[in-house]
């Protein structure tokens, strides 16, 4: 089940698993959990099983009715069993957004995206040499909304 854990940024559990998805530099989760907590359009979601936290999911909400993953991350002992794609499920299931869009920088992230239904697109390489990846997700209109 997905929880609201934007007031929850400063527990251990929560910055466990933010550091797990933010850049391995000085201060960069500090200033993550700062900005999910000062900025409106940031929501942070954790997903709970039998009371622990094993991952969150942080995105934002943009003005075309769109999401964007910004962080996602799952306890190493909870990998491979499915609630990445989980969390991204209930995303989906509880925001209906137009489009669900993630960029990453791993081969295997852009894989586990592309095996949900997320069309991927190279960016090209970044300043470092490392190839980005664009992974798009358009959700489908319900026919009664048309």
């Amino acid at each position: 089940m997905l929880v609201d854990l934007k007031q929850r940024t400063d527990t251990d559990e929560v910055k466990e698993l933010l550091a797990y998805a933010v850049i391995d530099e000085p201060d960069a989760l500090w200033r993550t959990s700062v900005e999910y907590v000062r900025k409106a359009a940031l929501q942070l979601y954790g997903w709970e099983e039998e009371g622990l936290l094993v991952g969150l999911v942080g995105f934002e909400e943009t003005e075309d009715g769109s999401l964007e993953i910004r962080h996602i991350a799952v306890l190493p002992e909870n990998r491979g069993k499915g609630y990445a794609r989980g969390i991204i499920l209930e995303l989906l299931a509880a925001r209906n957004p137009r489009y669900l869009l993630a960029e990453t920088e791993d081969e295997i992230a852009a894989d586990f995206y592309r095996n949900l239904g997320f069309m991927v697109y190279s960016l090209g390489e970044n300043p470092a040499g490392i190839e980005m990846f664009r992974c798009v997700y358009e959700v489908e209109e319900d026919e009664d909304d048309e």
